[in-house]
């Protein structure tokens, strides 16, 4: 018997694809409803949707540091709880009360970064490869002992959305692998290296603003691990322009950075500290994301050679 704490798409494929396989799901916890969209209505977790799908019972706790939080899990006492992007602490206590600990479902090549961003910071970081970790959870921010490791590797196109999708369905099939042998896995779990480990904190919305004095290369990485979120912009005619799709260009210069060095509809290229970058796609503020062809047969004045952007 099994219990389940996620919130977000990454972990509802996961508890749709152990129900579909003919696990028993005694209790899912997931986090409070929260307000969205203009409306700022409730609405409920991913997660919580398949499990109300399924008729199961759904628990919803701010904290899990509180007796009446965790009661239900202790009443059920299931084998084994399976965790993936749930985004609360699980206490000493909660670890302990399934028979077979707590398995967490991590979305990085363990020890590298551990925490709550993962995918994004691989992108950042420039890896060409990433992956999974089946883990035996501990009381530390994803420090516990690996049961199983999955890799896939970073094609120079892949955003978090793409890497997203791609590692939640390598994730599924790591846990529904994991398993066929609760025991002989967690009696083979290997240590992680300490001395490796690197760190993936929440991201920040301020961390998408566009520094066109690095190269284009890290820009190029920045719009890819912020699409779909917070998206990557830059500032310009006091509007801050989101950027959807870019490539790195290649070509040499000496303008200054943030230099606009060609306007056409094949695209938008800037000076960076480094190469040049072309923007395909961008935004502008309470506006749909259209292709800079499109942007400029409204706006062909807004962006001209010789320019300064982001000042």
């Amino acid at each position: 018997m099994l219990a389940f704490a996620g919130t977000p798409d990454f972990a509802a494929i996961q508890l749709k694809a152990l129900l579909e396989a003919g696990y028993k799901v005694s209790a899912v916890y997931t986090q409070p409803d929260r307000p969205k969209g203009r409306g700022q209505r409730l609405q409920p977790s991913p997660v919580k949707e398949v499990a109300l799908a399924y008729n199961l019972p759904v628990f919803q706790p701010s904290s899990l540091k509180k007796e009446d939080a965790t009661a239900p899990l202790k009443s059920i006492q299931p084998d084994l709880l399976i965790v993936s992007a749930y985004g609360l602490i699980l206490p000493t206590s909660v670890l302990n009360i399934p028979k077979y600990g707590c398995w967490n479902v991590h979305a990085s090549l363990l020890p590298h970064h551990r925490g709550a961003a993962p995918i994004q910071y691989a992108l950042l970081s420039g890896e060409s490869t990433t992956g999974v970790t089946l883990m035996l959870m501990d009381k530390g921010m994803d420090t516990g002992d690996m049961l199983l490791k999955a890799s896939t590797p970073i094609q120079n196109f892949d955003t978090t959305g793409t890497l997203h999708d791609r590692l939640a369905e390598l994730g599924t099939s790591l846990l529904l692998d994991g398993l066929k042998d609760i025991e002989k896995l967690n009696a083979e779990r290997q240590v992680q290296d300490h001395a490796k480990a690197s760190y993936a904190p929440k991201i920040q919305k301020s961390q998408a603003h566009i520094d066109f004095s690095t190269s284009a290369d890290q820009i190029d990485r920045q719009i890819r691990a912020f699409t779909p979120w917070p998206t990557a912009f830059f500032e310009h005619n006091e509007k801050a322009i989101k950027v959807h799709q870019a490539k790195v260009e290649a070509t040499s210069h000496t303008a200054e950075p943030g230099t606009v060095l060609s306007v056409s509809a094949e695209g938008l290229v800037i000076a960076c500290g480094s190469g040049a970058l072309r923007i395909q796609t961008i935004q502008l503020p309470n506006k749909k994301a259209v292709a800079l062809k499109d942007f400029l047969n409204a706006f062909p004045a807004f962006f001209s050679e010789g320019m300064r952007v982001d000042r």
